[in-house]
């Protein structure tokens, strides 16, 4: 059985002061996740440790991705974009060609 996802409540600093013990017990059992706001500004979270975790995992997950991506930009580092646009236009006419080649093959055999 899915568990139910927490609702996310909104609280005054001051509030989440007065009952933090009690909040906290929600945030455990998975009811809420509680935006912290101060002068009605959101400055903080409270969430699971199972919350936290997963966030951990996504920003490491995401720089790993960015990584792949500069290393992938460091070896164009000496093409102009001009050079860089007209390489990825014809790569892309190209593999176009090549979907299409089984298709027209296909088309071509029925007739």
């Amino acid at each position: 059985m899915p568990t139910q996802q927490p609702i996310t409540e909104t609280m005054k600093i001051s509030d989440v002061t007065q009952q933090l013990n009690r909040q906290v017990n929600r945030v455990y059992r998975n009811e809420t996740r509680i935006i912290v706001e101060k002068s009605g500004i959101p400055v903080a979270g409270i969430v699971s440790v199972a919350d936290l975790r997963r966030l951990d995992q996504l920003d490491q997950e995401r720089e790993e991705r960015f990584k792949a991506l500069k290393e992938f930009a460091a070896g164009f580092k000496d093409e102009s974009p001009e050079d860089i646009e007209r390489e990825t236009a014809k790569a892309v006419a190209e593999v176009r060609a090549e979907m299409r080649a089984p298709r027209q093959q296909a088309v071509g055999a029925k007739t």
